[in-house]
């Protein structure tokens, strides 16, 4: 058929080349994969298009270097995987992905049509598994809604609160001819916010005597982390972060308090204790920062923030609760406070009494500098990295020392698995992160527990040659678990000592350097 208007021919094509111009038209470079007897159709066709495709050595690492990739760059990842295992093997990462609200479209293969219910070969309810660990799951049986559903899949994927979504595609409509025309959508720009709790919240802004920020994931999922800084210091409020809220707010900043909660610092949690007003944004009062929630900031206003209207109120009820995009909201707030004198005093004798209390932790971490531990490894590898690197840790106490123990003055320069603490995470997901930031020193650190359920990453380390330094916290034990069996399980000490390669050896066998 031929369009004279505008002299465009438009050709029949098939279903795996309508989704690989969904993703040129959704601006996907890299997707991360591993091929297979049911998505073979797309590979074949996926060779003509000029997306760059990382073959991974397990389906597990192709979910966690997209969602690597997706956090590095704030757009979308892409993993593919044939159907039975292959498929079976993303889930952990899709769920990693949900539980951070990472956004990601998972692309599987499934058996043909005539064959689906019948017990088949490397067939599995793909769908129906995945529907608790996405956004969405798309199972799609008509070649002409291929397109439209990838390019639906990409805008669930990332609007609202971003997650991971997965698109099913049975073998025959790969291989069947659409007649889709290859129309184009524009993506809409979102909504402006407009809400009545934003003015009031910038009231109890300017009112509070003891005002503290609470920042979350959210805000570098937004990319807000200029407006959390212009708020902070427009208000003079100090910040504190989530575990994944850290690097959305210069850990150097004079502002800048440290992180709540199970692992974090006491005197932040006595600060949330004290304060208020609880300015949180981009967070969900999890389990690991309230405590027991009826407890959490008791005398404070709470504003909460957060894309996810299903998140206002669920944990902890909010005085103003904003349903928005961080970014928006933060800029609406702004926009509220530029007609309003500075921060008063009340909130500078804030800040002096919060520096007074933080001081004696900061002479107990000078004084272990002088033993060796926790503090010595991370000074030893923070010297090493330089000031540029962007650190991504696995799941154990190295995650949480280096969350206490680093600096972090770049935006978005610390990666972690926060809701689900998937050990295994950080190998794969440097990689993803090395791809979208090919000249900056990418570390990871992991435990010698953690390191061990990804080690066949390193031969696709060492094929695309990136730039990704690998530390192994190497006690011989499961250390965080064997923490836990110490403080609340009476010493006992079951199942927890673990071994592993040599690891200087096991780099040269993948011709890396140890």
């Amino acid at each position: 058929m031929e369009n004279t208007a505008f002299n465009i021919e438009y050709k029949p094509r098939t279903g795996s080349e309508a989704m690989c111009e969904a993703l040129l038209d959704e601006g996907v470079e890299y997707l991360f994969g591993y091929p297979g007897g049911a998505i073979m159709p797309f590979y074949h066709a996926l060779a003509d298009y000029p997306l760059k495709h990382i073959l991974t050595r397990h389906e597990q690492a192709a979910a966690h270097a997209a969602d690597g990739y997706a956090r590095a760059t704030g757009g979308v990842g892409v993993c593919v995987a044939t159907s039975g295992p292959g498929a079976t093997n993303l889930v952990t990462g899709l769920a990693t992905a949900q539980m951070d609200s990472v956004p990601l479209v998972a692309i599987t293969g499934q058996v043909g049509r005539p064959a689906l219910g019948k017990d088949s070969f490397q067939e599995t309810n793909v769908m129906g598994m995945t529907l608790p660990f996405t956004k969405h799951s798309f199972l799609v049986e008509d070649p002409d809604e291929l397109y439209p559903t990838m390019r639906r899949a990409f805008e669930i994927a990332r609007s609202g609160r971003p997650g991971p979504v997965l698109v099913d595609v049975p073998k025959d409509v790969q291989f069947a001819a659409t007649n889709d025309n290859g129309y184009r959508r524009l993506r809409e720009a979102p909504p402006p916010v407009e809400s009545p709790g934003l003015e009031r919240a910038a009231m109890l802004l300017r009112n509070a005597k003891r005002p503290l920020i609470l920042a979350g994931h959210g805000v570098t999922l937004g990319g807000a982390e200029m407006e959390l800084r212009l708020l902070a210091e427009r208000t003079g409020i100090p910040v504190v972060t989530t575990l994944l809220g850290i690097s959305a707010f210069p850990d150097d900043h004079p502002l800048y308090l440290g992180w709540p909660g199970m692992h974090g610092q006491a005197s932040v949690n006595r600060a949330i204790d004290r304060s208020d007003l609880l300015f949180a944004v981009g967070m969900r009062f999890d389990d690991r920062i309230t405590g027991a929630a009826h407890k959490f900031a008791k005398d404070a206003k709470i504003i909460h923030i957060d894309v996810d209207p299903s998140e206002l109120g669920k944990v902890i009820k909010p005085t103003v609760g904003i349903a928005a995009d961080a970014k928006a909201a933060m800029r609406s707030i702004l926009g509220h406070l530029d007609n309003s004198p500075d921060e008063g005093e009340g909130c500078g004798r804030w800040r002096e009494e919060l520096a007074k209390t933080q001081e004696p932790e900061r002479r107990r971490k000078e004084s272990a500098r002088d033993e060796y531990g926790p503090i010595q490894v991370m000074e030893a590898i923070k010297a090493a990295a330089g000031p540029d690197l962007r650190l991504v840790t696995d799941v154990g106490q190295h995650q949480m020392w280096a969350a206490q123990f680093f600096e972090f003055t770049k935006a978005n320069s610390h990666i972690t698995s926060g809701g689900l603490g998937t050990m295994g995470f950080a190998l794969p997901a440097a990689m993803g992160v090395a791809f979208a930031y090919p000249e900056d020193p990418v570390w990871v650190i992991a435990g010698d527990g953690g390191i061990q359920m990804n080690l066949q990453e390193l031969a696709t380390i060492r094929d695309f040659g990136l730039n990704i330094k690998v530390a192994v916290l190497n006690n011989g034990y499961l250390g965080m678990v064997r923490q836990w069996q110490q403080f609340f399980h009476n010493r006992r000490y079951s199942e927890t000592p673990i071994t592993g390669p040599d690891y200087e050896q096991l780099t040269a066998a993948y011709g890396l350097a140890g």
